[in-house]
C-alpha cells in the first residue's frame, strides 16, 4: 500500500475562515469523503476508454469565477495512440461537480484538481512497480481504459471490513473512491484494482494511501500477488527481527 502526502492548501482539509466557507467547506468534505471522484463514474459514460460524459469549458450558470480550461497531461500513455492521457481542466472539473450537485467552493478547484492528478500519477506509478515484475518485449504498459466504481468496494476492501468486525484491532476504515484501471500489456488486457484511502493528517498535510494490485483475473496476477505478499511479509518479519536484536544490545549496555 502507497503513502502519498499531499501539500498543503487541500480544500477538504483546510479551515475556513468564515461561516458561509465553513459551510460550504463541510460540504465539500461530506460529499469527497462519500462518493470522491467526481470525474469517472459509471453510468455517466458517453466514451468506453474512460466512462466520462463530454465535460464542458463553458462556465456554469451561477459560477462567480474564472477558471482556467487549460488541460495538464498527465505521464500516463494511451494504448491506442502514441499520446498521453490529459486529466480535466479546472472548469472541467466544477462543471463535473455540479453536475453531481456537489457544493463546492469555486475558489478550491484548482487544489483539487492538483489533488487529483497527484493520486493518479501516484496510481500509474504503482502499477509500473508491479509492470516491472515481467519480462515483455514492449517498451511499457498503457493505459487502455478506466473506470470509477465509487459505490462498489472491492473483495480485498469488503474483506478488511468483515475482519475489522471480528478484530477491531485491526480495523480500518472503507475506502473512499476505488478505480478499476486495465492496462495494454504487449497486447495482453490487464486489469488492476485502485482502492483510496484517508489516513490521518501529518501537521498540515493530508496523507492518503493508495492500494494498487492486479485484480484477480488471471493465474498470473494471483501468482504476482502471492510473490509480493511473501516478499513483504519477510521484509516486515526481518524488520522485527533487526528492532529486537537492537533493543536486547541497549538493555545489555
Amino acid at each position: 500500500m502507497s503513502s502519498s502526502n499531499i501539500p498543503t492548501g487541500c480544500p477538504m482539509h483546510e479551515k475556513a475562515q468564515d461561516s458561509q466557507n465553513e459551510t460550504l467547506y463541510n460540504n465539500s468534505l461530506k460529499n469527497a469523503s462519500n462518493k470522491s471522484c467526481p470525474i469517472v463514474h459509471s453510468g455517466d459514460a458517453l466514451s468506453p476508454d474512460n466512462q466520462m460524459p463530454h465535460l464542458s469549458q463553458e462556465q456554469v450558470p451561477g459560477q462567480r469565477i474564472y477558471l482556467p480550461t487549460e488541460r495538464v497531461i498527465s505521464s500516463i500513455p494511451k494504448a491506442k495512440s502514441s499520446d498521453y492521457w490529459e486529466y480535466p481542466s479546472p472548469q472541467q472539473f466544477y462543471s463535473a461537480l455540479v453536475r453531481k450537485g456537489w457544493e463546492t467552493p469555486e475558489e478550491s478547484i484548482e487544489t483539487m484538481v492538483d489533488i487529483h492528478n497527484f493520486l493518479n500519477e501516484r496510481a500509474w506509478n504503482e502499477i509500473i512497480r508491479w509492470e516491472k515484475m515481467k519480462k515483455c518485449n514492449c517498451n511499457e504498459p498503457k493505459l487502455l481504459r478506466f473506470r470509477g466504481r465509487p459505490q462498489e468496494l472491492s473483495p480485498k476492501a469488503r474483506i478488511l471490513q468483515w475482519a475489522s468486525k471480528i478484530f477491531p484491532s485491526l480495523g480500518t476504515p472503507p475506502p473512499f473512491d476505488r478505480h478499476d484501471w486495465t492496462i495494454d500489456r504487449c497486447g495482453r488486457e490487464v486489469r488492476y484494482v485502485i482502492d483510496y484511502y484517508s489516513a490521518p493528517d501529518e501537521g498540515d498535510n493530508p496523507v492518503f494511501y493508495l492500494d494498487v494490485r492486479p485484480a484477480l483475473d488471471s493465474i498470473d496476477s494471483v501468482v504476482d500477488r502471492i510473490k509480493v505478499a511473501t516478499k513483504e511479509t519477510f521484509a516486515q518479519l526481518r524488520e522485527r527481527a533487526k528492532a529486537a536484536r537492537q533493543e536486547n544490545e541497549v538493555d545489555r549496555s
